[in-house]
């Protein structure tokens, strides 16, 4: 049974005899609609998920009620160590690390993957196995190193929780400045999260004006988790916020997909009034068949946005440009946006 496997049935098992507070809930809510809101393609929105959601069902216990549906949603291929090393992504973010921590040259690979054909993960620790660890997640496309995890680098009497509030933000300050630059011009905002099992910080580093973190850190334990989310301010692409809702707030993780004016002149509606159509409990696919559009017609019009979009973006040199065509782009595309115009907002009457 592959280590995958032994995880998701744990989780599954855990989650059916624990009920997750309130709070955390909302906390994991809220993560999923900031980290799908961002970018353009599907394989950055699909990286923030990877990064952000599943850092937190590993980093905080009652996070696991959560666990099981985002685990389904990962299809992992294992890598060797000597696959990692020739690999394009992996060999960078080798050297990126041991540019950074040098020490970490010595230590042993002891697992690695790739998910979905958009990330490649490492896993690095100490010789001896019971040392420093260090995990990086790194986006496939873009090569940027998304998430870190950081185990074991303080000493066991002392854990991290244990530090004031001010050597916590010196520490996660010190992991990022290394890894990413200087947090200087980053403002920031530190809380103490509702979690009864163990001691958990959540650290926040925002630009001014955005709406999103630009990097995320969850510390308990020994353990400092850092998560690239490149939070900015709303797009003018955006005409309206939240198409899709949940418990009475905006859920943005569909924004830019539904913010396509040829998608607005297919269907002969505007934003607002679409926005007023979803609220009442309609898919997309549902609005766009009262209008004699087609399901396939819908998926084609912001399939093709997008991978215009992520075309520009490479034009621009704001990502390094891919090798897939036109068409695998599209193809790739397709089943995240099937996935927005089949979603359907809670009403009132599900309760």
């Amino acid at each position: 049974m592959t280590i995958e496997r032994k995880i998701r049935e744990h989780l599954h098992e855990e989650a059916e005899t624990m009920e997750c507070p309130p709070a955390v809930t909302r906390r994991i809510e809220q993560s999923y609609s900031h980290y799908l809101q961002r970018k353009r393609s599907e394989l950055p929105m699909k990286k923030r998920l990877i990064g952000g959601i599943v850092a937190a069902a590993i980093l905080i216990p009652t996070a696991a009620y959560a666990a099981p549906t985002l685990i389904e949603m990962l299809t992992r291929t294992p890598m060797t160590a000597e696959q990692v090393k020739v690999d394009k992504v992996g060999k960078a973010a080798l050297e990126k690390l041991y540019n950074a921590f040098p020490e970490t040259k010595s230590f042993e690979i002891i697992e690695a993957s790739s998910v979905q054909g958009v990330q490649t993960s490492i896993i690095l620790q100490e010789k001896g196995g019971t040392g420093k660890k260090i995990t990086l997640h790194t986006n496939a496309v873009t090569g940027a190193i998304e998430h870190v995890i950081q185990e074991n680098w303080e000493p066991k009497e002392k854990p991290l929780p244990a530090l004031t509030d001010q050597e916590i933000k010196s520490k996660t300050d010190y992991l990022i400045d290394k890894l990413y630059g200087s947090v200087k011009e980053y403002e920031f905002a530190m809380e103490q999260m509702e979690n009864p099992d163990q001691k958990t910080f959540m650290l926040n580093y925002s630009k001014k004006g955005s709406k999103t973190p630009f990097y995320q850190v969850f510390v308990q334990g020994n353990a400092i988790s850092v998560s690239l989310i490149g939070g900015e301010t709303t797009p003018s692409t955006v005409q309206v916020e939240g198409y899709f809702s949940r418990d009475g707030k905006p859920d943005y993780f569909a924004d830019d997909f539904l913010n396509d004016a040829k998608l607005f002149s297919l269907l002969k509606i505007s934003p607002a009034e679409l926005k007023e159509e979803l609220a009442k409990g309609k898919s997309v696919v549902e609005v766009a068949s009262s209008k004699q559009v087609s399901k396939q017609q819908v998926i084609d019009v912001i399939a093709k946005t997008q991978v215009d979009s992520q075309i520009q973006s490479e034009k621009n040199g704001d990502v390094p440009p891919g090798n897939s065509s036109i068409e695998q782009m599209l193809k790739a595309i397709e089943p995240k946006v099937l996935q927005v115009i089949e979603h359907k907002n809670e009403t009132s009457s599900k309760k």
